[in-house]
C-alpha cells in the first residue's frame, strides 16, 4: 500500500496555530495571555436588548429599540439612522428613492404617496408597474384580496388577473390601458423624457391620493428608465398605433432620462438612495454615478448614503440582491457612505420604516425641499423652504 505524506492537518498548513490560551484559574495557575481579557470586552461591548411591546408606543421608538436587537430588525432600525442622517446632513443631500415590485398591490400606494408628500424624498424612480397600477387606482380600479391557490383558468374566464394573493380587474386594466393611449393624444408631437411625460400623467391623473399626481404637485421628479416594459407601454403603443403615420408624434426619449438623471447628481452637493427592492431602478440610480463621472471627466465619490429593502439574496450575482458593499467596487456607492441593508419583504419594512419616519418627524422638520427648473437644457436645483 502506497503511503502518502500529507501534513497532520488541513488546519496546520492552511493557517498558523493559534495560541493557547489560559484563562483565569487554569489549575496550572499559568497567566492569562496578554490583552485577551481586553480584547473580549471590546468585543462584546453592546448587549442585545430584549423588545419591550409594553414600552414602545409608536413605529419610531419601536425601531429605535431594534437598533439594539438582531437579525434583520437591526438591519431596519439601522435603515432608519441612514435615513435620517441623510435627512439632517447639512449639506442638503438629494435623496433618490427607487421602487419595484409590487408595492400597490401590497396596500403601500398611500404610503409612497406620504413620502413625497412630507418631503423626505426628492427624485422618485420606478418600475412602469408601480406607476400604472397608481394610475389604475385613480380611475377606479382596485385590488382584491384573493388566494395563491386559486383557480387561475377560472380567474381568466372571469377577467380577472392574480399578483399572488391579490386579484385585479382585467376589464378595468384595459380601460386604464385606453385611457393613457387617449391622454398621450395631447402630449406634444416631439421627443421626450420619462420624466416630463409621467409629469404630464401626473398633471392629467388628478387625484390627491395618487403617487404621480402628488408628484407633480409637488414638482418631485418622476423617472421611470423601463417604462415600455410596463401596461403604460400598452398605453402608448395604442398611441403609437394612432399616430403613427403623422409627420411628428410624441417619442419617449430614454438616453433624455440619463442625461437628466446625470444633471441631478451632478448639481446635488451629496446624494442619498433608498432602494425597495432592486431591478431596473437600482441599477440605473447607480449607474448614474458612472455616466456622470464619463460625462465630466470626474472621479465623483459616489451616493453618499444608501439604504435597501430586499427578499433577493446577493449570493446568485443578480443586481437586486448585490449588497450595497459590492456596489463600492464600481464607484457607486461612496468609500465612506453611511449604508444599511434588510432583507425583508417591503410590504413589512416600508410601512414600518415610514412610519417611524413620520413619528419622528421632529428629526427632520424644517428640511427644505427642492425646486427643479427644466426651462433650460440643464437642470437647475433649489433649495426652498417650505
Amino acid at each position: 500500500m502506497r503511503h502518502l505524506d500529507l501534513p497532520a492537518s488541513p488546519r496546520e498548513e492552511l493557517e498558523p496555530a493559534a495560541p493557547r490560551v489560559f484563562y483565569l484559574g487554569d489549575p496550572v495557575r499559568t497567566p492569562v495571555a496578554k490583552g485577551f481579557a481586553r480584547a473580549r470586552r471590546a468585543v462584546m461591548r453592546s448587549p442585545v436588548e430584549s423588545v419591550d411591546v409594553k414600552a414602545v408606543h409608536d413605529f419610531g421608538e419601536l425601531l429605535v429599540a431594534f437598533q439594539r436587537t438582531s437579525i434583520q430588525a437591526r438591519n431596519l432600525g439601522r435603515c432608519l439612522t441612514v435615513w435620517e442622517n441623510a435627512l439632517t446632513d447639512k449639506k442638503r443631500p438629494t435623496v433618490l428613492i427607487g421602487l419595484s415590485g409590487p408595492l400597490i398591490a401590497a396596500g403601500l400606494r398611500t404610503v409612497l404617496r406620504d413620502l413625497i408628500e412630507w418631503g423626505v424624498v426628492d427624485v422618485v424612480v420606478s418600475t412602469g408597474a408601480v406607476l400604472y397600477q397608481d394610475i389604475y387606482q385613480t380611475i377606479g380600479g382596485r385590488h382584491w384580496m384573493g388566494t395563491p391557490s386559486a383557480d387561475d383558468v377560472r380567474l381568466r374566464e372571469l377577467a380577472i388577473d392574480r399578483i399572488y394573493d391579490t386579484y385585479v380587474d382585467e376589464m378595468k386594466f384595459e380601460d386604464t390601458d385606453r385611457a393613457i393611449g387617449r391622454v398621450t393624444d395631447e402630449f406634444p408631437a416631439r421627443p421626450a423624457s420619462s420624466r416630463e411625460y409621467l409629469a404630464f400623467l401626473g398633471a392629467k391623473f388628478d387625484d390627491p391620493g395618487s403617487i404621480l399626481a402628488t408628484a407633480a404637485r409637488r414638482g418631485v421628479p418622476v423617472f421611470s428608465p423601463a417604462l415600455i416594459d410596463s401596461s403604460i407601454g400598452i398605453g402608448l403603443t395604442l398611441h403609437y398605433q394612432s399616430r403613427r403615420k403623422a409627420a411628428a408624434r410624441f417619442m419617449l426619449d430614454a438616453v433624455r432620462d440619463n442625461y437628466e438623471l446625470v444633471q441631478i447628481l451632478t448639481h446635488s452637493p451629496r446624494t442619498a438612495v433608498i432602494y425597495i427592492g432592486g431591478g431596473t431602478p437600482k441599477n440605473w440610480i447607480n449607474d448614474g454615478i458612472v455616466m456622470a463621472n464619463y460625462a465630466f471627466g470626474r472621479e465623483g465619490e459616489g451616493h453618499y448614503y444608501a439604504l435597501q429593502i430586499t427578499t433577493d439574496v446577493p449570493h446568485w450575482g443578480g443586481l437586486s440582491g448585490s449588497t450595497l458593499d459590492e456596489a463600492q467596487s464600481w464607484g457607486k456607492i461612496s468609500k465612506t457612505a453611511t449604508r444599511a441593508m434588510a432583507h425583508l419583504d417591503a410590504s413589512i419594512g416600508l410601512p414600518l420604516l415610514a412610519g417611524a419616519l413620520w413619528n419622528r418627524r421632529k428629526v427632520w422638520k424644517g428640511r427644505p425641499r427642492l425646486r427643479f427648473d427644466w426651462t433650460g437644457d440643464e437642470v437647475e436645483i433649489h433649495p426652498v423652504r417650505a
